[in-house]
């Protein structure tokens, strides 16, 4: 075991358990995630690895190999166990329907409340990319000590650009909790903002990227949920007391299609910010959240001299006079792109998307179409 000057170790964090939610389709990355293999089962970055292993290999460290905890949705648990077999067989907690963020966390929280007791919990998602390993296990460690301290806490990620994209989580004092030099108090959140006053928070330099990385203690979670919203946290308490039970099943079928839909974000980071009791801790890795195929290009390596980028064999793509452009050649077949700059081509056996860069973020909306056209199949 070493030690930095900071004081923090390179061993397993004490009592701390990483929960990953996985779920959601990945709209904007259709059609390469769907519903039955959204993005997180998927190698985006050509890696080797899938973002959900990436996310377990980058946890491990933090947690040990019994550490880490997944919520998934019941579809994706043999997927799931194929691609990370270390984990153990009841740490893969399993959706029946989804539920948004709260409930897969809250679940979490409830179910390793009632098996260790009260320990810190940190919730990162399943789809996200990140580099520079040594200042995420800092933050974490950071993070941790202001948990500790009674704090629900988020990491918050240097702005690099006036991003409309994602939403933002504004920084006040110090916190001034041992273990946490750099810990802030958060004076509040903004979802999304629009493009002058997204460029108005990075002048300010108050704000920051708000990564969707919390960072609690079980009681102080689920006193802020039972406060927040009642129902939901009787709900995750009644089905985490039955969860290694004979009753599960039953009480799983009974409690769950009744719970609130709601994102973690609005439940409870949000009004607890409010109130003074949220702590943001500073990310200086690198992340990104592949929210599109504009964003994903920016992981690739470049397939040519024009900046085009190839998920898959590049061998597949031909380009002539194009230039900046993502191309998916997943169909087994040569996809030829003339004349056009900047375009999005992904070919999949059963479905072809072909749009603009600048249009990235509004895939979403073809597969709306593709939906209401009653075409399931390809969701």
């Amino acid at each position: 075991m070493t030690t930095d000057a900071r004081g923090s170790s390179d061993a397993p964090i004490d009592d701390f358990y990483a929960v990953i939610p996985a779920g959601g389709a990945g709209t904007r990355l259709w059609p390469v995630s769907r519903s039955r293999s959204p993005k997180f089962l998927h190698d985006l970055t050509g890696s080797g690895r899938t973002l959900l292993q990436a996310t377990v290999d980058r946890l491990t460290p933090l947690t040990g190999s019994a550490g880490v905890v997944l919520v998934t949705g019941d579809h994706h648990v043999a997927a799931a166990r194929t691609q990370v077999p270390e984990l153990r067989e009841d740490a893969i907690l399993a959706e029946p329907s989804p539920r948004d963020s709260m409930a897969a966390i809250g679940l979490a929280a409830a179910v390793l409340q009632q098996r260790h007791g009260d320990v810190v919990i940190g919730a990162f998602a399943a789809d996200q990319v990140l580099s520079g390993q040594a200042a995420f296990e800092q933050a974490v460690r950071e993070a941790v000590a202001a948990a500790r301290a009674g704090y629900f806490v988020t990491v918050g990620i240097a702005a690099s650009r006036p991003s409309t994209a994602f939403g933002y989580v504004r920084s006040g004092a110090s916190l001034g909790v041992e273990g946490a030099p750099t810990a802030m108090h958060a004076r509040g959140f903004t979802e999304k903002p629009d493009a002058e006053t997204a460029r108005e928070y990075l002048r300010s330099g108050e704000y920051r990227w708000n990564a969707g990385m919390f960072i609690v203690r079980t009681s102080v979670l689920l006193g802020h949920l039972a406060e927040q919203r009642p129902e939901l946290h009787d709900g995750l308490r009644e089905i985490a007391a039955a969860w290694d039970t004979e009753d599960r099943a039953r009480v799983v079928a009974d409690v769950w299609p009744g719970l609130e839909r709601i994102a973690i974000d609005h439940a409870v980071a949000e009004p607890v910010a409010a109130t003074g009791g949220v702590a943001v801790v500073p990310g200086t890795f690198g992340w990104d959240d592949v929210g599109d195929f504009n964003s994903l290009a920016a992981l690739l390596p470049s397939a040519d001299d024009g900046g085009s980028k190839v998920l898959g064999d590049p061998s597949d793509v031909i380009r002539v006079d194009s230039a900046g452009s993502v191309v998916v050649p997943a169909a087994g077949r040569l996809v030829a792109v003339l004349g056009l700059d900047d375009v999005v081509v992904v070919d999949t056996p059963d479905a072809l998307l072909v749009t603009t860069r600048a249009r990235a973020q509004q895939v979403k909306s073809v597969v709306d179409a593709v939906r209401a056209r009653g075409l399931d199949e390809l969701l």
